[in-house]
Parts: C-alpha cells; structure tokens; sequence
C-alpha cells in the first residue's frame, strides 16, 4: 500500500495547479474566451475561402493563452513572460509565413491578411492568458471590423462573396 499511495500522492501534487474552484474557473474561462475569439477570427477567414481557418486561428490563440498562462500561474517575472511572448510573436510568424505564396509578379502576393490575422489571434490568445478578457473582446472585434468591413469600404462590392466565387481582384478595377 505504500507505493500506491505515493503514487496518489505525487498526482495529487502533480494537478494541484488547478486545486482550488477559483483557479479552475479562471483557466476554464480563460481557455474557453481563447478558443471562442480564436474561432470567431477563424470564421470569418473560412468563410472568405482563406487557407487558416477555424481551426487553426483557434488553436494559435488557445495556445498563446496556455503558454502565458503556465507562466503566470508559477509565478513568473516580467521579464521571463516577455520572453515567452517574443517567442509566441516569433513562431506564429513562422506559422504565418507558410500561409504566404507569391506568384512572378512582385505584385502578385497572397496570404498576408491570414497571416496577420494568424498573429493577431495569438496576440488575442496572450491578452486572455494574461487575464486582460476585455481586452480581448474588444481586440477580436476591432480585428473583424478590419478584416470583414474594411475591404467593403475600401473597395466596394469586392469582398461580398468567398475568394472561390469572385473573378474580380479589387485591383482589376477600373
């Protein structure tokens, strides 16, 4: 009986990160909020035919918050979750990069919105890690309003249909 009940001790220990209904209510709100903002942002990138989609924008602000997220919980210092958040802003810009073709013209570049939403969700992701929902929300909606209602009004009529189901760039315009 004493090493089952060694054992039941160190996995006690090993999840008492979450022993107390305060703290699991905060990560699971927090968890939930990432995956929630993520997805709305992924939505909307699905929707417009985009190659990130739901899933995926989901998953980078999921994983942004549960990195600063560790972090806080331990305790750390400023300048070690600065550290971390450099690092979530470097590798979601790798990720970003691969969403990123360009043909043989210098002008002829795709994926750079869903790139910069891919960050913009991980920065979302942070900002929820670190407690800060609100802003969050109003992040995740400032973000919609430049990916969804910006190219209406910057070119009118271009962005009203999915990317499969529009022959017409906005830079074909006469």
């Amino acid at each position: 009986m004493d090493v089952l009940e060694r054992i039941l001790t160190t996995l006690a220990q090993e999840f008492s990160d979450l022993g107390q209904v305060e703290h699991i209510t905060r990560a699971t709100l927090r968890l939930i909020l990432a995956m929630f903002l993520g997805g709305l942002l992924g939505y909307e990138r699905e929707v417009m035919g985009k190659a990130a989609g739901m899933r995926t924008h989901m998953l980078v602000c999921l994983g942004a918050a549960i990195f600063v997220m560790a972090l806080e919980q331990d305790g750390a210092e400023a300048d070690a979750m600065s550290r971390v958040i450099q690092g979530i802003a470097a590798g979601v810009g790798f990720l970003g990069a691969g969403t990123i073709l360009k043909g043989q013209n210098i002008s002829d570049v795709k994926g750079l919105t869903t790139a910069a939403g891919l960050w913009a969700s991980a920065a979302i992701g942070v900002a929820v890690g670190l407690g800060r929902e609100a802003t969050a929300v109003l992040s995740t909606a400032i973000v919609l309003v430049v990916l969804h209602l910006m190219p209406l009004m910057v070119y009118p009529g271009a962005r009203t249909q999915p990317d499969d189901q529009t022959d017409e760039k906005p830079g074909d315009r006469q």
